[in-house]
């Protein structure tokens, strides 16, 4: 048995990570998902949220805001609707709009699209998220 297959993780606009890994581990809609060498056929929705891509036992981390998982007998792909690398997230700005979903979801007077106003809340939660994984990850939090 293969000890690593390929991966790719794109979005709409870039190619984010491209190469041979051990294992990618993602939040589905149904929860986390670890996906080893020769792991059945799947396709799934991804929550916003971090993935993590380990090889050559080092640990990477991304954001994807969500998207889908395709896994082929060789290849992995995550299509994120956007995709950045965790570090590369502004902690500062996602908890602004953590504040600013939240403030909209309780003003009962504006007119507002809820369904948008919970989508940015969640996107800005999963971002936090991911940077409390990474801090954990580097023994900073």
């Amino acid at each position: 048995m293969t000890k690593s297959f390929k991966c790719e993780i794109v979005s709409a606009e870039e190619g984010i990570f491209s190469g041979q890994i051990e294992r990618v581990i993602a939040t589905g809609r149904m929860g986390e998902l670890g996906i080893l060498p020769g792991h059945a056929p799947l396709l799934t929705e991804l929550k916003p949220g971090p993935v993590r891509v380990i090889h050559d036992g080092e640990e990477e981390h991304y954001y994807v805001s969500g998207g889908f998982l395709e896994v082929q007998p060789d290849v992995v792909t995550i299509l994120a609707d956007a995709a950045t690398r965790a570090h590369d997230l502004d902690e500062a700005a996602a908890e602004e709009a953590r504040q600013h979903a939240l403030k909209n979801l309780n003003d009962k007077s504006a007119e507002l699209d809820y369904t948008r106003a919970s989508a940015e809340l969640a996107e800005a939660v999963a971002q936090l998220r991911t940077i409390q994984q990474l801090r954990k990850k580097a023994g900073k939090g």
